[in-house]
């Protein structure tokens, strides 16, 4: 199931009756939806179109012309799938030969970044690349597998000067969220967006006057709700045993674009130390003579 429409099927319990009553409509014909106006489809779900742009806000899209081109892209690409026989995502399966584990490997991994970047909105993108390149300093928080992704983020930052951060420890991050400012920005990575750690480090980031961006699957969740910045990663099927790989790696797709992206920005600044800490690296490891 696309992103989307997988997020509106798990989130739906949580909405209003109106709002479910939308959701249903769109789970149950979203190509119809794609070619109904906002009035249309209020009408059709007994709700009006302030509740229908509300709806949209729930699931962090713009409004309702936003919706229905991000499903028209679903669609297009469910489509495609459909006609090269390939599911969306692969579980572990056992005694599977080591062939298909690698093709299911693959599949997962690139299913996984095409949902992601389905789901980017650009404007929200920019704005994340220019608040961390402006930041006097970065704390960036995750635990668990989300703290690779934080610290894969870190040593890409520190090869551009940043100053930043990156505790795996919660007390840490408290820590060194106590002490950001105005001038800083926290980054908070959360696949569930509802660690109890991470979200805690978050909110101290904000009361002590910090910008805050999130990373976190698509949907409603604790973290992204406080978010200045939300940014999503797709939402993996149910029954993924080992849902863990693939979001690990949409997490870092995310990353990369981010520090791309602040590259590119700042080219002037950023390239040369990229080139200076690539040169050092280089020497440092050169064998040294003597005995």
């Amino acid at each position: 199931m696309a992103p989307i429409l997988y997020a509106l099927a798990q989130e739906k319990e949580k909405l209003s009756q109106q709002e479910r009553r939308i959701a249903d409509f769109i789970l149950s014909s979203p190509a119809e939806v794609v070619h109904m106006g906002i009035k249309e489809l209020a009408e059709h779900c007994g709700t009006s179109p302030a509740t229908v742009t509300r709806f949209c806000k729930v699931f962090h899209l713009k409004g309702y012309p936003d919706l229905k081109v991000k499903l028209s892209a679903e669609i297009a690409h469910t489509e495609m799938q459909e006609r090269s026989q390939t599911s969306s995502y692969q579980d572990i399966v056992a005694n599977n030969p080591l062939s298909k584990i690698v093709e299911a490997t693959e599949a997962n991994h690139l299913t996984s970044i095409h949902d992601t970047t389905s789901l980017l909105d650009m404007n929200r993108l920019s704005e994340a690349i220019t608040l961390l390149c402006k930041a006097q300093r970065i704390d960036l928080y995750g635990v668990a597998t989300s703290s690779i992704v934080a610290l894969d983020f870190y040593q890409k930052l520190i090869r551009i000067g940043k100053n930043c951060t990156a505790f795996a420890d919660p007390h840490m991050q408290i820590t060194s969220a106590s002490t950001l400012t105005d001038r800083d920005v926290a980054v908070a990575i959360s696949y569930s967006g509802e660690t109890e750690e991470t979200i805690n480090a978050l909110a101290c980031a904000k009361d002590s006057g910090a910008a805050t961006i999130t990373l976190t699957s698509y949907g409603s969740n604790t973290l992204a709700s406080m978010a200045d910045i939300p940014l999503f990663v797709s939402s993996l099927e149910e029954g993924m045993r080992r849902g863990d790989m693939a979001s690990r790696i949409a997490q870092l797709h995310i990353i990369d674009i981010l520090f791309m992206g602040m590259s590119s920005e700042q080219f002037g600044q950023y390239v040369p130390k990229l080139e200076q800490s690539y040169q050092n690296v280089r020497n440092y490891r050169k064998p040294r003579g003597g005995h």
